[in-house]
């Protein structure tokens, strides 16, 4: 049942598409009889896939760590970014993320060990892990140290931008999506059902 040695798959980059290359990958899987965890980091439940992939399959289990605003480091984000956010976002100071949400991603983290290595799942995917370990939210030697952990046969995805280079150096498949092109340069905002 399992998926013989279980890579370590990461999905990176500033393009769109890893979250959506996550969601088909956890479609195949199902399709193939696999057990899935998708384990979303830093989102709460207003994106689409929320009304549909508890529903695909009872083999599938979705949960979401992650508050009703963005964070970013001071001086990661610009004035236009900030005025469209407005108070959907949480500016924090180097090195100083929000407690809370340190604490909340750090109960996600366990549960990521616990799939890993405890035989309930074929495949898990870890959206938006990238940009916690970016952020300072989880640290990279506690997520590696997940990984090395891992029960041989588990698939395990990591997906979000600014994928740490320790993470890229340890994972057996990098995949990074580049931004070439995007509408939202014309003023188009996020949506439904296709960036959220």
């Amino acid at each position: 049942m399992s998926f013989g040695k279980g890579y370590v798959q990461v999905y990176t980059g500033n393009g769109k598409g890893k979250t959506t290359a996550a969601i088909g990958l956890a479609i195949r899987a199902l399709g193939a009889d696999k057990r899935v965890l998708f384990l979303q980091f830093m989102k709460d439940k207003t994106y689409s896939e929320h009304n549909l992939l508890p529903h695909v399959s009872p083999a599938i289990t979705l949960h979401t760590l992650g508050k009703p605003f963005f964070v970013a480091r001071e001086g990661d984000i610009d004035e236009e970014s900030l005025e469209k956010w407005k108070d959907r976002i949480v500016i924090f100071p180097p090195g100083q993320p929000p407690q809370e949400y340190v604490d909340l991603l750090a109960k996600g983290l366990e549960m990521a060990k616990e799939a890993l290595n405890g035989g309930d799942y074929d495949l898990v995917v870890l959206d938006e892990i990238n940009v916690a370990l970016h952020y300072g939210l989880i640290a990279t030697r506690d997520v590696l140290a997940a990984l090395r952990g891992k029960r041989k046969g588990v698939e395990v995805v990591l997906t979000g931008r600014n994928a740490p280079p320790e993470i890229i150096e340890y994972a057996d498949l990098v995949t990074e999506m580049r931004e070439i092109k995007h509408y939202y340069e014309q003023g188009i905002n996020a949506r439904r059902g296709i960036e959220s």
